[in-house]
């Protein structure tokens, strides 16, 4: 085991500073992604960002994850209301995960206030906008260190 944390994104993020920037904002998922270095270097840990609109993608990086890193940042976007096999995958795997959302999403539409992995996981974190990434990578790390 090194001391890599997966962040891992889900669908639609891949639009982020175009899509509701009046929600999300205006940074991109670059831009999140080169805070989550700069964040993970000054901690001394490394990352593996990545994004997929794929469920069965998020599922399969889960298991690659519990083999190969030390915990998951995930932001699953609509899959976090819906989706089983996130949840199922997450249960699989004995490395700490933690929900994160850009928005607060239980001061939006009600189909958004259920999160079906939040059960799962080890804590959730939502509202900061981007700055939820920093905050859920420093919860991985106070939870492995």
């Amino acid at each position: 085991m090194n001391n890599t944390f997966f962040v891992l994104n889900g669908p639609n993020l891949n639009a982020l500073g175009k899509r509701e920037p009046g929600i999300y904002g205006g940074k991109t998922l670059a831009d999140i992604e080169a805070d989550c270095q700069s964040f993970a270097q000054s901690q001394g840990v490394t990352i593996d960002f990545r994004q997929t609109n794929h469920e069965g993608v998020l599922v399969d990086w889960l298991h690659e994850a519990g083999e190969t890193s030390l915990g998951v940042a995930l932001n699953a976007g609509a899959y976090t209301h819906t989706s089983v096999a996130l949840h199922d995958a997450i249960r699989a795997i004995s490395v700490p995960v933690v929900e994160l959302h850009i928005s607060n999403v239980h001061a939006r539409e009600e189909f958004r206030h259920h999160s079906m992995i939040a059960p799962a996981v080890k804590g959730v974190i939502c509202g900061f906008g981007p700055h939820s990434y920093t905050l859920a990578l420093q919860a991985l790390i106070t939870l492995t260190r």
